[in-house]
């Protein structure tokens, strides 16, 4: 039988922070490991979870061999994913790990070898898999709103200028996991091409670190169910404002993100004509998105919204909000994590669906560094 409470290590607490008081939170953890670099940060962190206990690690290392950590969960440096995320497995620890899985195929490669020899849990915490406008989708598509789905497209724009070192000149499809990740769990199947173009300059100076001299990469996906979509990332010398965009183009409804990252998105329904034949109107409505707090053990709704929650009237609170870390997905990701250990299945997210997504982006920053040559995803 699984065991029913976990004791999680949390490495890295600049963005890795948001999800602390959220273990902490958690029914099903006991006791909660933190570990950063950074020793005031890693204190500040700990003393903003209030009176719960938690234990500070000396060491990534040292955390790797504590042997009372079932599970370690990695938001660290895209750099140090492949190499940590195999060390976690390598220990006998189940494995979540902040986007992307590792930026080469060598390294999926790698990271998937270690999840099937050490039968422990990995899953790639992708957070565009758990916002309110993909459940809702996820919701539309169940339901048979779509109708069949003809496209999908997916974008990121983001510039990161003055971010740390190891951002400088990054292949954008490197990190194309947002605008990649609602494709593929939309569309039901793998992504078995990529085509891709690059395009734009960069200074000298963000072009060297990984050879990339593109500020934005655009590509063509073909699924293995004959489905196609597109994607759009941009990491460098673009004023556009920022944006996880997803869209669902069907015969009967589509799904559009707002311009910016947190307006409205656009729901389309066609409108028969007047004989029952298509070519009728459409009829558009700009959505308030509903929480999905539901889906969640009691303790970790506030999280859903961050600091809009009212524990003095929740359910009102909880109604108006959709504030909380990455549109609502910070604390479905702990409990898909979590349960899924506990149940002992598969998380969503695995190294197959992950290596899927993530490898889909490097190949087409291959395929764009080869003037737009298709190049295949292999299978892991």
């Amino acid at each position: 039988m699984s065991k029913q409470i976990l004791n999680i290590g949390l490495v890295g607490l600049g963005f890795g922070g948001a999800f602390a008081k959220i273990y902490a939170a958690h029914p099903n953890i006991g006791e909660l490991t933190l570990f950063d670099t950074d020793t005031t940060l890693l204190q500040n962190v700990a003393d903003s979870i209030g009176d719960r206990e938690v234990k500070l690690a000396g060491s990534f290392d040292a955390m790797l061999k504590d042997n009372s950590i079932d599970a370690i969960h990695l938001v660290t440096p895209i750099p140090l994913h492949e190499e940590q995320t195999v060390a976690v497995l390598n220990a006998g620890k189940h494995c979540a790990c902040t986007v992307p899985m590792a930026i080469s195929l060598d390294g999926i490669r790698r990271i998937t070898e270690a999840v099937r020899a050490s039968g422990k849990k990995y899953m790639m915490m992708e957070t565009t898999l758990y916002t309110y406008q993909f459940l809702y989708a996820q919701d539309m598509l169940r339901s048979g709103e779509f109708g069949k789905i003809q496209f999908l497209r997916g974008s990121h724009y983001q510039d990161m200028a003055n971010w740390p070192a190891y951002w400088m000149g990054l292949p954008p499809m490197y990190y194309g996991t947002h605008a990649i990740a609602p494709m593929v769990a939309l569309a039901g199947a793998r992504i078995t091409r990529a085509t891709g173009v690059g395009s734009g300059t960069m200074p000298p100076e963000l072009a060297t670190q990984y050879g990339n001299p593109y500020p934005f990469e655009s590509a063509l996906f073909h699924f293995e169910n004959g489905m196609k979509g597109e994607a759009t990332r941009s990491l460098f010398e673009s004023a556009r404002t920022y944006q996880e965009g997803m869209f669902v183009y069907g015969n009967d409804a589509c799904f559009e993100w707002g311009f910016a990252d947190h307006d409205a998105p656009y729901v389309t329904h066609a409108i028969p004509a007047a004989d029952g034949k298509r070519g009728g109107t459409t009829r558009t409505e700009i959505l308030d998105m509903p929480n999905y707090h539901m889906r969640l053990p009691e303790p970790l709704w506030p999280f859903t919204i961050g600091g809009q929650y009212d524990p003095l009237n929740p359910q009102e609170s909880l109604v108006k909000g959709a504030g909380g870390g990455h549109h609502g997905s910070h604390p479905h990701l702990v409990h898909e994590f979590v349960s899924s250990i506990i149940e002992d299945r598969k998380p969503l997210i695995d190294e197959a669906m992950g290596g899927n997504i993530t490898a889909a982006g490097i190949c087409a920053h291959a395929s764009a560094m080869q003037d737009g040559a298709p190049v295949d995803v292999p299978v892991f």
